[in-house]
């Protein structure tokens, strides 16, 4: 049997799925013969990751908004039957700064993305997952290296995907007694828009420095397919996939 046999049926909700990780995330799922609701706000680009591809479904909702979250996983599972994994990933950098600099907007919008909206993701799916028969499924969070060591001047970002952890961890311990596994994926330099535009900020400001080290956002992808393809006896609590040669362990 092969792969996309084997794994034809099951569903995965992607949020952020209409470009960089989410996107790369949403195409190996699709390949693999899985049904994937792609979440985002902006339709045009769903509708471009969805043509011509069966078994993707385009649900354009704010991840902020907590109507517009459930609606979009009741029609998922109205059409795929039952949600088997939650791939929580959409997020957002906000401009560079030290904490004096960054305005309050930007550090509202941050939490409103990074956090709020993957704390509704997580509820909505949770919710499914609890109450569908067979009962259980899988949360898998889009955490980052950024929660760890994160850059300079990214204050922000680096605290709301701490909080992912602290999400991440909590999910696993009360998705238990209902089967519903949570890990988390923290990823470091996939090549994605987001990273490019971070890559160009740095050579902006030191011109100097090396290039930053990158490496493919399909084989984060995989990494994530591995998560999701595990039975529910077994969980990756957390991983880090990233470029091998980026400066994440040593000495400063």
């Amino acid at each position: 049997m092969s792969n996309h046999e084997n794994q034809s049926g099951r569903s995965i909700l992607i949020t952020g799925a209409s470009s960089g990780i989410g996107r790369a995330v949403a195409e190996v799922f699709l390949e693999e013969g899985w049904q994937v609701g792609l979440l985002a706000r902006r339709a045009e680009k769903l509708s471009e990751v969805a043509q011509g591809r069966a078994g993707a479904y385009a649900l354009p909702a704010d991840v902020t908004d907590p109507m517009a979250v459930d609606c979009a996983v009741d029609a998922f599972v109205k059409q795929s039957g039952r949600l088997d994994v939650l791939f929580n990933n959409a997020g957002i950098f906000t401009p560079a700064g030290t904490i004096d600099e960054i305005r309050l907007d930007d550090w509202f919008a941050a939490v409103n993305v990074n956090l709020n909206g993957m704390f509704l993701a997580a509820r909505a799916a949770f919710r499914q997952m609890r109450q569908q028969t067979p009962q259980g499924g899988r949360i898998i969070n889009n955490g980052s290296i950024a929660a760890h060591v994160p850059r300079p001047h990214s204050a922000p970002y680096a605290a709301t995907k701490s909080a992912i952890t602290g999400l991440t961890r909590s999910l696993s311990l009360d998705g238990r007694p209902f089967d519903i596994a949570c890990g988390q994926i923290d990823i470091g330099n996939a090549c994605t828009p987001m990273v490019a535009e971070l890559s160009d900020r740095q050579a902006q400001t030191d011109p100097t420095a090396a290039p930053m080290e990158t490496f493919a956002v399909e084989d984060a992808a995989a990494s994530v397919l591995h998560m999701a393809n595990l039975p529910l006896s077994a969980n990756v609590q957390f991983m880090t996939v990233m470029a091998t040669k980026m400066p994440y362990i040593g000495r400063g």
